[in-house]
């Protein structure tokens, strides 16, 4: 998969992507994530790309022509995705991250400031996706999240797919509660069904777990599993 990122800010992104599982999948070309930084398509002698919205206000807006111009710089694939991040559009969940692993090349783009110009959303954005309503400084964030958490549905950047499959959420339930050794640790002892060996009495614990966590947890959830588990039927 290919992830070209839009950004006045790429820097952000050096440190997130030098660690772990994802700096392990770029060094194996697994994923190919790149960066164009939107200043370098200003027109302007200073690079300046913003200014002042139109019918007044506080703050500065991302000018359109720096953000198409760097767009319009990038090598498309066939199967390729541009999402802005941005507090405006739908949140982000285990369901989307799934389909977007789908595509050969998403573009992310980030806006900073007070936004971008409505006229280069319209133009090249197919969707708006948010991590969670509240705002921050910019899309890098957002972004880095988004590529995490696609880049685990992606063959050969986590060990094995079941671990994934299994993950929270991956059913629409909290994941059951997980237990290593030491068998005992503070007088608290490692639950008996898991040192049974009785695979089957294993997996219905772990299903109850699950259950009880995510009624506790996130009712929300829960509702959601119990409607979709109904519609089913």
């Amino acid at each position: 998969m290919r992830i070209d990122v839009l950004t006045l800010f790429p820097e952000m992104f050096e440190s997130p992507l030098k660690e772990s599982l994802l700096k392990k999948a770029i060094e194996k070309s697994v994923i190919d994530i790149r960066f164009t930084n939107i200043r370098d398509f200003s027109t302007n002698k200073h690079h300046k790309v913003d200014d002042c919205p139109y019918g007044g206000g506080k703050g500065l807006v991302m000018s359109p022509e720096p953000v198409i111009l760097a767009f319009e710089s990038l090598e498309k694939k066939p199967k390729s995705k541009t999402i802005f991040l941005s507090p405006g559009g739908k949140v982000l969940n285990q369901e989307k991250l799934k389909v977007l692993s789908q595509f050969d090349q998403l573009i992310l783009l980030c806006g900073h400031y007070e936004g971008i110009d409505q006229r280069a959303i319209d133009m090249i954005v197919d969707e708006e996706i948010s991590i969670g309503d509240y705002i921050l400084t910019g899309g890098e964030l957002p972004a880095l999240v988004l590529i995490d958490g696609v880049s685990r549905y992606v063959e050969g950047v986590v060990g094995s797919m079941e671990s994934v499959l299994e993950d929270s959420l991956s059913d629409g339930l909290l994941k059951y509660p997980q237990y290593t050794i030491p068998r005992n640790f503070r007088n608290i002892e490692v639950p008996e069904v898991l040192l049974s060996g009785h695979h089957k009495n294993i997996q219905e614990w772990r299903k109850e777990q699950s259950f009880k966590r995510t009624k506790i947890n996130r009712p929300d959830l829960w509702r959601k599993y119990l409607k979709n588990k109904k519609e089913v039927k």
